[in-house]
């Protein structure tokens, strides 16, 4: 998770920062001063509130300073520099607004191919040279904003990494909204969400995802004889030849015995499931008369 923080930075109360304090950076231009980070000190470090611009952040400041806060009241020639979204701008302050300036926070590494200082370079599948004017740190990573040296601003710019990697091919706006969201692309490229993979099972077919009822285990018999109805498992109880089929089928084929014949005890079961559905009697109570009846004899 990104943290919002902003930071401002002051000159150097050294003798060589005078000519540099206090001016527009318009006047420093016309004298080919570059504002560069080494001339600057870091005087105070904070989260950003939201809907934080440099704007708001100076009105704060002027209306009341932090405790914290050991500088000289925001000015001309200071510079705010805002990490917002792991975006980082540098914004140098004017007598009546901001300027954004390219390269003050560098991070490339000693042996960067591009740097802000870039010139004469040559972009691999582009014609002629160009060199890099703006730049911006996202996520801690620098990018270059690339201009032809010879048509400018009539070819489109190109944005490049650290390495010289065309990160955006074609941009007439710099780092607009779009832009920013092609380099956070790369930066994070989206995650494709896989599709639950197919299983096979032993008898050949093929296994829906989970959570699909192919997916379930078969039902040991207990189960089954609970999940049917009363009626039907009342009915499978007079009706069944094998007890262990309670299975809301009935009429299960009848087990053999070990020669392989019918069981004897199954068709006299069945015979008296028969009679019982003739006589309209339950199969219980034929056989308690059929007993009765022995018994008698």
């Amino acid at each position: 998770m990104d943290v919002n923080q902003f930071a401002l930075y002051q000159l150097k109360n050294i003798p060589e920062n005078r000519q540099i304090r206090f001016r527009a950076y318009s006047m420093l231009q016309e004298k080919g001063i570059q504002i560069q980070y080494k001339d600057y000190e870091q005087v105070y470090l904070a989260r950003m509130q939201p809907g934080d611009e440099p704007e708001q952040i100076r009105r704060r400041f002027n209306e009341k300073l932090p405790r914290t806060f050991h500088g000289h009241s925001i000015s001309v020639s200071d510079v705010l520099v805002l990490n917002k979204d792991g975006v980082v701008v540098s914004y140098y302050v004017e007598k009546d607004g901001f300027t954004v300036i390219a390269g003050f926070i560098q991070k490339g590494s000693s042996g960067a191919l591009v740097s802000i200082d870039t010139s004469d370079f040559h972009i691999e599948g582009k014609e002629g040279s160009w060199h890099a004017f703006d730049s911006i740190i996202i996520d801690g990573r620098q990018f270059f904003l690339m201009e032809h040296e010879t048509y400018g601003k009539e070819v489109a710019w190109v944005v490049l990494d650290e390495e010289g990697k065309i990160i955006v091919d074609h941009t007439y706006q710099g780092f607009d909204q779009t832009a920013l969201q092609q380099i956070k692309d790369y930066l994070n490229p989206p995650q494709l969400t896989a599709e639950p993979q197919k299983q096979e099972i032993p008898d050949g077919n093929i296994q829906m995802p989970s959570g699909n009822t192919m997916d379930r285990p078969p039902m040991e018999n207990w189960q089954k004889y609970m999940e049917n109805g009363e009626y039907l498992r009342s009915s499978e109880i007079e009706e069944e030849q094998n007890y262990n089929m309670i299975d809301g089928r009935r009429n299960n084929m009848s087990p053999k015995g070990k020669n392989g014949r019918a069981s004897v005890l199954a068709k006299l079961r069945r015979k008296q499931a028969e009679i019982a559905k003739r006589y309209g009697k339950p199969a219980q109570q034929m056989a308690m008369a059929e007993d009765m009846e022995r018994r008698r004899k």
